[in-house]
């Protein structure tokens, strides 16, 4: 499936994929909203491990390079609901490593479906070691702190696996979805996606610069303000686009701030509306912390107008365990 991108066949991978993901388009939803333009999705929630989604694509070849040093543990960072670390953990049992997974909480919920359901109950199933700590600790020298202790036998990957080598699988991504386009016969003129650890929207920026297809990539930060979250996404970019053997510009990140509302992983009305809108007309799940706040960015852009005549392909990052943790916002 990276027969676009050559220079990306030397780098250890650990096959967790199947194959493509499918795009699928939203007919209901493209009615709904008065058929201003095409919208499509690129489903990276249909992934077979650990409930899908898109960390899966990273964790290959994060796997990979451990695999080729050696290690016999992952250990990552994350929030207490995060979703990378659970497929981190999944992805782990697959390739016969051990996982132990650093969260803090980070974000200021107390209620049991939040600190206990949804993601941290699949982190357990799936044989991981959990280290629960507060929202204002180190978690990254914690987790270096775990490796020393193995003895080096671990690889410490930092939030949301966005490191350059795990930043791959999207520079792959984006190789793939230019072969789809081919099969559909058609361009598509956006990708949009949530931007939190700026990883898969820095890889897919530098994945289709090395293709020559630059300018396609919108991101909506969920994580960040939106300066940092610019200014991190063009130096990770930068990262792979060193791997890739390209140079990646300022003018490269584009990126909306305007949906993340009072802070990451606080809900807003209109993610809440994205999320219902959804389900109701296309019975599709978005999650409540990244896609939902970045699908409501989007479809406030088809509102004003933004879009109207293009075809956009929005692309659906998993996550849906999470929506069992915001049972109380959600109005369960």
């Amino acid at each position: 499936m990276y027969s676009s991108l050559p220079v990306l066949r030397p780098f250890p991978r650990f096959c967790l994929l199947e194959g493509m993901t499918p795009i699928q388009r939203l007919v209901s939803l493209e009615k709904a909203l008065g058929e201003r333009c095409a919208i499509f999705v690129k489903r990276d929630d249909l992934m077979g491990i650990g409930g899908g989604g898109n960390k899966l694509r990273k964790l290959e070849f994060l796997i990979g390079q451990a695999k080729s040093e050696g290690k016999d543990t992952l250990i990552t960072v994350g929030a207490r609901q995060s979703n990378h670390a659970r497929l981190t953990a999944a992805s782990a049992a697959v390739a016969g490593l051990g996982a132990e997974l650093v969260l803090a909480r980070l974000v200021p919920k107390t209620d049991d479906d939040y600190l206990f359901n949804g993601n941290p109950l699949l982190d357990g199933l799936f044989g991981a070691t959990v280290h629960d700590l507060p929202g204002d600790a180190d978690t990254l020298a914690f987790a270096q702190q775990r490796a020393e202790a193995l003895g080096g036998r671990a690889l410490v990957i930092p939030a949301g696996g966005s490191s350059a080598i795990g930043m791959l699988g999207y520079a792959g991504a984006a190789a793939e979805i230019a072969q789809q386009e081919v099969a559909l016969g058609r361009r598509f003129d956006k990708v949009l996606l949530a931007n939190g650890s700026h990883g898969t929207q820095a890889g897919l920026v530098a994945g289709f610069k090395a293709q020559g297809l630059g300018g396609k990539v919108l991101g909506y930060t969920v994580l960040a303000p939106l300066a940092e979250a610019k200014a991190q996404t063009l130096a990770k970019a930068r990262e792979v686009g060193a791997l890739l053997g390209i140079e990646v510009d300022e003018a490269d990140i584009a990126i909306n701030g305007e949906h993340r509302g009072p802070g990451y992983g606080i809900e807003t009305d209109e993610m809440k509306a994205a999320l219902k809108l959804m389900a109701q007309t296309q019975g599709l799940l978005l999650d409540p912390v990244y896609s939902g706040k970045a699908f409501a960015g989007m479809l406030a852009g088809i509102r004003a107008g933004q879009f109207d005549g293009q075809s956009l392909l929005f692309v659906m990052t998993g996550g849906t365990p999470g929506l069992y943790a915001y049972r109380q916002a959600l109005g369960g």
